[in-house]
């Protein structure tokens, strides 16, 4: 029998469990010729064969809740006459809607339960969408608790219709409770005349084959046992691959040809989408984990910038310019989220203006990625089209995506060849070109610092070039606030003309408060290796606001100046500096020899 994985979604107590418990318990006793082949999955529910009472099976699925085990998704089996099913009861509540997100990711259809009682809410328009964003193909609309309505046609129609805007294309009058119209059709009901929901749920079209796709194969481990041996291990995601077959390394775009296929340890001819190999090539070719090894003509797409969805999962807000990891099958890679396109309006569908996106939003944005991309479009391939954002420094799940294309100005732009190289540049002034960060509260001391590190170097004949916070912002980011994300938007500008200063052959002084670790970490990818040289100017917030050289602090304490670090912004201080200068104890002069100190070291 075939295997078809769905979901059952919807606001809170819409009655998923209740439902999942009635479909466990009527296909066991619908089923007692099959038991002997459900005992396994029976195991798994907690069941034994038939005898299954329904009350305390509800009552189970009823403690987990109490339990809080909505946070994650629960994974139950039965089966039909006809086939077997998987189904993920998705938690109701908004804030695990990344619960949900989860669950729908891998499902082929959605079962949307809306209270007839209540009809359908914001919750139930939200899953609606994501079930959409998520590539669900099939939905069905359960209008749950008719008993409680007097099994009403006129209500069940209403709520029907608004079922069909959602993008159902089938809804159901049902009681989970008592079984109506779920395996059997209702005698309370004549006037529905439609399926019951296990008749929809087996007349859904089973899974596509990934088989007749093009080869995909994202590598996951680079397998070397032996000088003689360099395996490359992954799982199919989509496609088949045989032994001899010519193939296409990504993004490296190298080309060699299968030399061997092997399932475990054992060597096979052809291997299918769904399976874990190893590959073994007949050329050495730059491949690592986070390759896709592909089919040699059909290709997908490799990229750095992109259109996607977005569904934001985190408590704290999208920051647009911030760098986030994104995980895309095996690739990793840092990922700068612009200031969305749009945010949909949930309740209304209208594309609405936003700045940033907050918890359980769902907007349209474009975002850049610093190594190029294999892809294809979500709506194509799950595997190479969907994406988690991951915050660089909590390491949790921000966000899902969904990526459309790629930007048409990515394919249009392409690196220039220079002639006279970074190396050239830095020969030429006898140094080795350097970014000095000078990090901490406003009133540590780092302008003043700068200054005499400056003037040090211009005694010693080394060229350089100070870059300071007010200064800058007279200029290049005179069109920013002060607001987090334009914080990081100011820095991210000053990092890349930074870079450019660099590779100029200059050491570059730079005077910033800079207060997220996550944008000094940007600039120091920016630069290679050693290059870098952050300092931590310290200096309490109790010291920094008694000296309030700019009479900052007094504004921000008499609230004539919102978001001002340490005040009511938070500042980051390096965990682990290149130099830290206390200058409670050291001078301007004693701290810009340290510094120099450094560099001629």
């Amino acid at each position: 029998m075939d295997l078809l994985r769905f979901i059952t979604c919807g606001s809170v107590d819409d009655g998923k469990s209740t439902l999942i418990g009635r479909l466990l318990h009527d296909s066991a006793q619908l089923m007692d010729d099959q038991i002997a082949a459900l005992e396994s999955d029976s195991r798994r529910m907690g069941t034994q064969g038939q005898a299954i009472d329904f009350a305390l099976l509800v009552d189970g699925l009823a403690a987990e809740r109490e339990q809080g085990i909505t946070i994650d998704v629960a994974y139950r089996f039965f089966s039909s006459a006809t086939r077997r099913f998987i189904v993920a009861d998705c938690p109701g509540h908004e804030q695990y809607t990344r619960n949900m997100a989860t669950g729908a990711s891998t499902a082929d259809a959605a079962v949307l339960l809306v209270d007839a009682r209540k009809g359908v809410l914001t919750q139930t328009r939200r899953h609606a969408a994501i079930c959409r964003l998520m590539g669900v193909r099939h939905l069905i609309l359960a209008v749950n608790k008719m008993d409680l309505v007097g099994f009403d046609a006129e209500r069940f129609e209403a709520i029907a219709a608004e079922g069909e805007a959602l993008g159902a294309a089938l809804a159901i009058p049902l009681s989970g409770l008592t079984g109506a119209n779920v395996f059997s059709r209702s005698a309370e009901m004549p006037w529905f005349a439609g399926p019951t929901l296990m008749e929809a749920l087996d007349a859904v079209p089973a899974q596509t084959a990934e088989g007749d796709a093009p080869l995909r194969l994202p590598v996951q481990w680079v397998n070397r046992p032996h000088q003689d041996f360099r395996g490359y291990a992954g799982l199919i995601a989509a496609g088949s691959v045989v032994r001899g077959q010519d193939v296409r390394v990504l993004p490296s775009g190298r080309t060699s040809r299968v030399a061997s296929v092997l399932v475990g340890e054992r060597e096979v001819e052809r291997a299918e989408a769904g399976q874990s190999v190893t590959l073994t090539l007949t050329d050495e070719v730059d491949c690592s984990r986070g390759s896709v090894i592909v089919a040699l003509h059909q290709a997908p797409e490799v990229s750095d910038q992109f259109e996607a969805s977005l569904v934001w999962l985190a408590e704290e807000e999208l920051l647009p310019g911030r760098g986030y990891w994104l995980h895309c099958a095996s690739q990793s890679v840092t990922a700068t989220v612009q200031p969305p396109k749009y945010e949909l309006g949930i309740d209304t569908g209208e594309h609405l203006a936003a700045r940033t996106l907050g918890l359980n939003a769902i907007g349209v944005v474009e975002f850049a990625t610093d190594r190029p991309l294999v892809f294809e479009p979500y709506a194509t391939s799950r595997a190479l089209g969907g994406f988690i954002l991951v915050d660089k420094v909590t390491n949790a799940t921000v966000a899902c995506g969904m990526i459309h294309f790629a930007l048409r100005r990515a394919s249009n732009i392409h690196w220039q060849a220079i002639e006279v190289s970074r190396d050239a540049h830095a020969r030429q002034k006898a140094q080795k070109p350097c970014v000095i960060w000078l990090t901490g509260l406003s009133g540590a001391g780092k302008s003043t610092i700068a200054n005499r590190v400056e003037q040090k170097l211009h005694a010693l004949g080394r060229h350089s070039f100070l870059l300071d916070g007010d200064n800058v912002r007279h200029g290049l980011s005179r069109d920013l606030g002060f607001t987090e994300a334009d914080r990081i938007e100011n820095i991210r500008r000053v990092g890349e003309v930074a870079r450019l200063m660099a590779d100029a052959g200059l050491i570059v002084i730079t005077a910033f408060i800079s207060p997220f670790r996550a944008e000094r970490e940007m600039v120091r990818r920016m630069l290679p290796e050693g290059e870098f040289l952050e300092v931590f100017v310290d200096a309490p917030l109790a010291e920094a606001e008694r000296r309030d050289v700019k009479g900052l602090y007094a504004k921000a304490r008499a609230g004539k100046l919102s978001n001002f670090t340490g005040i009511d912004s938070p500042y980051e201080a390096p965990e682990r500096p290149d130099l830290h200068i206390d200058t409670t104890v050291t001078s301007a002069d004693e701290a810009a020899e340290r510094i120099v100190d450094r560099l001629l070291r």
